[in-house]
């Protein structure tokens, strides 16, 4: 197999560091094993993403091309896997990388992919996105929940949800196609796709030299921003050796389609969860055979993008999920409110209702015919009770004397007011007179009183 390639990366116009790394193959090792072709676009903040980056690049190269097993699928695999565990080990879980890698080998093109670094296949005149986007909205573009246009502008579009370093372990998607002579790959990091198109992709690397056009995507990402680091591999494979490999490889989720643009009968396995984001859904690639490939052009991207700090933030994809879920649940209880309409639980068959038992009628309460005895006065005489002699009141030879009343002179005593005998001498006159007969005048005597200091009234501590 004979391939060029050119690569670059560049910081872009608002970082201060550049977080992205690239890597090629070389050696003996490119001879026997293919050609491989990575870029990383690490994050974690400071240093730890240009530090993943480069961890990701040297630990996948250097695995491949030590793992001597035939499989060389498996060998890709076990090379991202090996990555993933260092990275995470280095960094304990705080910094983390995208990976997107081509193999070349014996007429195959393999790709694996984690996160959201993307490659491309530029074939007959049109471009097809291979990877598939670990991130939010690369999800709900896959899902149909919002379209392209959508995805490029979201808020959540810098919100990834698989990276290599961030989880003991970690899944890749590995994708299997044929090559053909004159077949132009492109790998590139999301500084790149964020801000330009695929068709615009397609039209630069179809226009000019490998260099030139690496040079003049990197370009146009900066002119509209530079938002983010930007790195950008082309490789074009000008004739093949061998004919295309037939071997199947098993993967979960995967189906089997006849590309159009290779000999009858050839297949490749892609898989069926696999999305052209860049597409719309009516103009993806039809699985007919012999049927040429159209795609409609993308419409001009603005000429600058919001600039977001990328962060792996798993908080972030949970929130925003749980958010969604939300509103289709609201959506649902409004249109339909019997679907979600709480009930009571009920587990297992239906229990049959009993059947309805008639009222019982209480006997009416009828009262006892006897008669009641009546109750008949005592016949004997009532007891008549003895009358007590009354005690006669003090006479007026005991009266009170002036000396038995509180003293003013003594602190803390309150004499009583001058009106006090008068008023309470008429209320008692009738009663004394009632069992002694003696005047009433002669009850009480009324001492001759004096003007109290008002300074006498007020209660004094004790000492």
């Amino acid at each position: 197999m004979k391939l060029r390639h050119s690569a670059r990366t560049d910081v872009g116009r608002t970082r201060d560091h550049n977080e992205d790394n690239f890597g090629v193959g070389e050696g003996a090792g490119v001879e026997q094993y293919g050609e491989l072709l990575i870029v990383c676009d690490g994050m974690g903040g400071h240093a730890a993403g240009e530090v993943a980056s480069r961890l990701g690049i040297e630990t996948i190269l250097s695995t491949y091309y030590s793992d001597a097993s035939p499989d060389r699928v498996d060998a890709l695999r076990r090379a991202f896997e090996r990555a993933n565990a260092r990275i995470h080990a280095e960094g304990r879980g705080a910094m983390g990388t995208t990976g997107v890698a081509a193999l070349f080998y014996k007429g195959m093109l393999h790709v694996a992919n984690v996160g959201d670094s993307r490659a491309y296949l530029i074939r007959n005149d049109e471009i097809c996105q291979v990877s598939r986007d670990h991130s939010l909205v690369g999800e709900q573009v896959a899902a149909g929940v919002i379209t392209v246009d959508q995805a490029r502008s979201s808020y959540y579009r810098n919100v990834i949800t698989r990276a290599l370093g961030y989880q003991s372990e970690v899944q890749v998607d590995l994708f299997h196609l044929p090559l053909q002579a004159g077949d132009v790959v492109v790998l590139c990091s999301d500084g790149l796709h964020g801000l330009v198109g695929d068709e615009e992709i397609y039209e630069i690397v179809r226009s000019m030299p490998l260099a030139n056009a690496v040079d003049r995507l990197i370009d146009l990402a900066n002119e509209r921003g530079g938002t983010d680091n930007i790195t950008v591999i082309v490789a074009r494979v000008d004739e093949l050796d061998v004919l295309p490999a037939t071997t199947s490889y098993a993967e979960p989720e995967r189906t089997t389609v006849e590309l159009p643009a290779t000999a009858a009968g050839t297949t490749v396995e892609f898989p069926a969860t696999a999305q052209f984001l860049a597409e719309p859904a009516t103009e993806r690639i039809s699985p007919q055979p012999a049927a040429p490939l159209t795609v409609a052009s993308l419409p001009a991207l603005p000429p600058q993008r919001e600039s977001v700090p990328r962060r792996l933030n798993w908080l972030g994809a949970t929130l925003a999920t749980t958010l969604f879920a939300g509103l289709v649940a609201m959506t649902l209880f409004v249109a339909y409110p019997s679907v979600l309409a709480p009930g009571p639980a009920h587990f297992g068959p239906a229990e049959p209702i009993p059947p309805a038992v008639a009222p019982q009628v209480l006997p009416t309460y009828v009262p006892p015919t006897a008669d009641i005895p009546t109750l008949q006065p005592p016949t004997q005489n009532p007891a008549i009770i003895p009358a007590i002699p009354a005690t006669p009141l003090p006479s007026a030879t005991h009266p009170r004397t002036p000396t038995s009343l509180p003293s003013a002179t003594q602190p803390g005593m309150v004499m009583p007011s001058p009106g006090f005998a008068d008023t309470i001498a008429p209320a008692i006159a009738p009663l004394a007179t009632a069992t002694s007969g003696a005047s009433p005048t002669t009850l009480i005597a009324t001492p001759t009183r004096t003007p109290i200091p008002l300074t006498l009234l007020r209660r004094t501590p004790t000492p």
